[in-house]
C-alpha cells in the first residue's frame, strides 16, 4: 500500500492553474435542520468547506457547486427509490419516507446554504442523478476553465460524492477529496467509503493539506 500511495501522490497531485473545486449538493434540503432527507454531519462540515472555498476564490481558483433538484416531470427512479423528493399535498405530514418536496425543483430545499453562497460567475450545476456529470453540464463547465485536478468536499459521501468522484475519474479528472470536508450518516459508511476512494479513485487528504497546496503556489 505505500507504493501505491505514492503513486497516487504523484500521479494525482494538484496542478497550479488547472485546480477546481468542486462542492456537492451542499443545499438547504440536505444541511438544514428539520428537513426530511437532513444530513446532521454536513453541518459539521461547513466551517471546513467555507474554508476551502474562500482558499480558492483568494487563489483565483474555480468554485463548482453541485444541487440535486427533482422534477415530477421527469419521473426517475430516484425518486422512487427516495419518495421524499416527491411533491408533499398540501397540510400533508412530511418526514423521511413520505412525500416532503425535498429537493424538489422550485423549492426553497434547492438553494445552496447561506454559509456557502455561490458568488456571482461561479457554476450552481442543477443535476437529477447522483454522479453530477450525468447529464449535466459539469464537465464541459470544468474543461472550458481549462480544470485537470478536482478537490471534491460535499455530502453524502457514499452516495452523491462518490458516484460524482466516479464520474469524474471517468473523465480523466485527477481527483483529491477533503477528508473532514464530506459527510454522510454513519461513520462506519464515510470509513469505508474514503477507503475505496482512497484505494481506486483518488487522494483522500485533510483541508489543511490542501491548504498548504493552494498556499505554496502564491
Amino acid at each position: 500500500m505505500s507504493d501505491r500511495a505514492a503513486t497516487f501522490e504523484r500521479v494525482l497531485s494538484l496542478e497550479p492553474g488547472r485546480t477546481a473545486l468542486l462542492v456537492v449538493d451542499m443545499q438547504r434540503g440536505f444541511v438544514e435542520p428539520g428537513q426530511a432527507m437532513e444530513v446532521p454531519p454536513a453541518r459539521d462540515t461547513l466551517p471546513v468547506i467555507r474554508t476551502l472555498v474562500d482558499g480558492f476564490r483568494a487563489g483565483g481558483l474555480p468554485v463548482v457547486f453541485t444541487a440535486f433538484v427533482y422534477s415530477p416531470a421527469v419521473p426517475l427512479l430516484v425518486g422512487e427509490l427516495h419518495p421524499e423528493h416527491k411533491p408533499a399535498a398540501p397540510g400533508a405530514r412530511r418526514g423521511f419516507g413520505l412525500p416532503s418536496s425535498c429537493c424538489l425543483e422550485g423549492d426553497p430545499s434547492t438553494e445552496i446554504v447561506e454559509a456557502l453562497r455561490p458568488r456571482d460567475g461561479e457554476p450552481v450545476i442543477r443535476k437529477r442523478w447522483y454522479d453530477a456529470f450525468a447529464g449535466s453540464e459539469l464537465d464541459g463547465a470544468l474543461r472550458a476553465r481549462g480544470v485537470a485536478s478536482l478537490v471534491v468536499t460535499g455530502t453524502m459521501t457514499d452516495i452523491c460524492v462518490l458516484a460524482t468522484v466516479v464520474g469524474a475519474f471517468n473523465r480523466e479528472y485527477r481527483i483529491t477529496v477533503a477528508e473532514d470536508g464530506v459527510s454522510t450518516l454513519w461513520p462506519e459508511i464515510q470509513r469505508a467509503t474514503l477507503d475505496i476512494i482512497g484505494r481506486a479513485f483518488g487522494r483522500v487528504v485533510s483541508s489543511k493539506t490542501i491548504l498548504d497546496t493552494l498556499t505554496s503556489w502564491r
